[in-house]
Parts: structure tokens; sequence; C-alpha cells
């Protein structure tokens, strides 16, 4: 049997899953975190024993300090890399430009690409790159897969991928739309097709990848022809704790006229913005429980964010010039049926027809939730990104 080790790395974090390619099924998953910080803490599960350990009492004050806990952690409860030897290890990776339009081994050209793709997300990059370097350390020996967030959305069209600016200065410093999520909406869209036993290269879809971070991709034949993040995942839905789309002169009139700097507004619009902005809490399930019992600025918020997600799915059926599928997934497409249902109340007329108690059966295999015969198929298909990593690092060694 062989396994991949799929890696999605923080600051000052990380989480693993060892992942059987044969069955494709988890074999252990784990996290480390705290790192940097005065004790860390670690959690780790075999998942063929169904054994549970953590702990929280060993420093850990970098990712190769953190890898190093993590292979104890193996070694101690299992399972055996000896049993399940690695034929790669995948690493989630934000942002890769315009430069990877797939999964790539790392070399150490494109560990330096990837560092200089830190302008674009400096958040992120830099801590998949410290968990790149740390896992060369603990796994000398296999090879070492980038994939790419934005990958799946390099076939959009100049088009679509294009900003309105001086276009020198975008050349020069990478400005344009890149897209994210691009794992999941890829993962989740190739399931969709294979639920409905139809031809990948022939659907129109729009899948809605809506969690505390929310994005909606156009897909048509597979491929991503519009998305609604932009240069950073800042763009578009309103998400958890950010705006989504706002005019850029909200930038320039807030630190004119309220004094805020730009680490502020940055600081603001991704961190305290969203739900957590117009209401105070960027918990969905909170804000919707809050609704529930008659609190008025809880539902201007969720109107607020259901009017974005259908501005995006009917801007995104006209581009597609028609409509097969609309595919919900990730935590909030999932799991919230009156989201769901609610969002597409009213799209009747675009051959959109939710089935009620379909809508609100729990479940966590794909499955339809609109009218039998409907027009447009309307889905939930849960999604893996860990296991759409290690399938893409597998094919490619």
């Amino acid at each position: 049997m062989s396994a991949v080790l799929v890696v999605n790395s923080g600051s000052s974090s990380f989480k693993y899953q060892l992942i059987d390619l044969d069955g494709e099924r988890t074999l252990a998953s784990g996290l480390v975190e705290r790192i940097g910080e005065e004790v860390g803490a670690t959690k780790h599960k075999n998942a063929l024993t169904g054994d549970e350990t953590s702990n929280d009492s060993t420093p850990i004050p970098d990712h190769t300090a953190g890898f190093a806990v993590m292979l104890k952690a193996f070694e101690q409860h299992g399972p055996s890399f000896d049993e399940h030897p690695l034929i790669a290890v995948g690493h989630r990776v934000v942002h890769g430009g315009s430069e990877f339009d797939r999964a790539t081994i790392v070399t150490p050209e494109v560990e330096h690409a990837i560092d200089r793709l830190s302008a674009l997300a400096p958040l992120h990059n830099p801590a998949n790159l410290a968990g790149i370097r740390a896992a060369k350390t603990a796994f000398p020996d296999a090879p070492q897969v980038a994939v790419f967030d934005t990958a799946f959305h390099q076939t959009l069209a100049p088009e679509s991928y294009t900003y309105a600016i001086d276009d020198a200065l975008a050349r020069e410093y990478g400005v344009r739309r890149y897209g994210f999520h691009g794992t999941s909406h890829k993962f989740v869209s190739e399931k969709a097709a294979e639920f409905l036993r139809r031809p990948l290269a022939e659907l129109k879809m729009i899948v809605l990848h809506i969690g505390n971070g929310a994005s909606a991709t156009a897909i048509r034949g597979g491929r991503s022809i519009e998305t609604s993040m932009g240069l950073t995942p800042l763009e578009g839905l309103v998400m958890g704790t950010r705006s989504g789309d706002v005019d850029p002169a909200v930038v320039f009139h807030l630190h004119r006229e309220a004094g805020l700097s730009f680490d502020e507004l940055e600081t603001m619009l991704n961190k305290r913005s969203g739900l957590l902005g117009l209401t105070g809490n960027g918990d969905m399930r909170d804000v919707q429980d809050s609704a529930s019992r008659g609190d008025e600025v809880a539902e201007a918020a969720l109107a607020v964010y259901r009017h974005r997600i259908r501005h995006y799915v009917g801007a995104y059926t006209a581009q597609l010039g028609g409509l097969d599928a609309i595919v919900f997934t990730a935590g909030v497409g999932e799991n919230n049926a009156l989201l769901r249902r609610r969002t597409l109340a009213g799209l009747e007329f675009f051959g959109v027809h939710i089935d009620d108690d379909r809508n609100e059966l729990a479940s966590r295999e794909a499955r339809f939730i609109s009218e039998e015969g409907a027009p447009v198929s309307v889905l939930v298909v849960p999604t893996d990104e860990e296991l759409e990593i290690a399938r893409q690092a597998a094919a490619l060694v």
C-alpha cells in the first residue's frame, strides 16, 4: 500500500492527513499548533484504530520541530510509514500566480517562485514554504509536491482576469484576477459530473464554495471561466470576516475621513468585515440563530449575504450561456439548508426548483436537493481538498 501525506501549513500551525491512494481513505490526521510560542500543542488520530492523542506541553520553536513532533506521534501511535510507504508529500500552496497552472514537484526554482509570490499572498505563501522546507528535512527521500489554490483558475480568459487599470503597472506588479479555492472547485465539479452521470466536458455549472471563506466559480466543460475571488481572496462574496466586493474608493474615503492607516484598513476588510463586521459575529450558525429569534441586524446581514450569492449566480449563468447545475459545497454550503433554500428562492424562472425534503436531508454524501426533473440540477457535494491534493501529487509522481 502507498500513501501521500497532505500538509496544510500556516504561520503558527499545520494540519496533516495521511491518505491511502489505493482505497482513497484517510489513515491518520492531526494538527500541530502554537508553533513559536512558549508551549506548543499537538493532536494525532490513527484512523485505523480510532485512537486519538494530544500533547500541550512540548515547546515547538519552528515548523521543522513541528514535523519532528508529528513523526514521533506516528512512531508511537501509528500507522507505520513502513506499512504505508510515502510516495509523496503534497502541500497546499495558496498563490501560484500566473506561473503555475498545475501541481508541480518542488525544486529550488519552485521554492524561489513561491517565495517571490509571497508579495501576492504575504499571510500564506511564507507559511506554506516553511511547511515545504520542514517536510524536506523530515522526509528527505519523498518527492515534495506543491498544489496551488490558484492553478484551476489559470484557464480564465484575459477578459475575465484583467482589471481595467494602468496596463504597465498591472503587468509589472502582477495585478490581475487569480481566484482561489481552486482545489475544491476542481474536486467538486468532477464529483458532480460523476454523480450526474454526465460527461464533465458537456456540463455548465456554478460551484458555490461557502465556508468562512467563500467563492463562486463558473465551470464550463471542466474549466474555470469565471471566479469571484481576485488578486487576493478578499474579492467576491460576503464571508465570515472578509467584506467581499466593495468600491475601492471606500479605502481612500476611510483613510482620509476616519484617519485609518492602510494597514488598519487591510486588517478591517480581511478580519473585521463580512458577517463579523455587520453583526459582531462571524459564525454563520450564530448569526442565523440570532435572526431566528427576531434580531433585525442579523436578518439584514443574511439578506446581504444571500443577495451577493444570487448576484454571482445570475452573472455566471449569463457568462456560461445556460446552466445545467448549481453545486453547494464547504462547511456552510454543505450543512445550511435554510441558507440554500432562501438564497435560491425566486429563481424558478432560471429552472431552479428546490425540493424542501431533499434540501433538509443531512448527509455526508453527494445528493440532489432540486425537484425531480427540474431543468437545473441543484446538488450538495461535500468537498475533500486533502484527497484532491493527494490525487494530484500521486498522479504527478
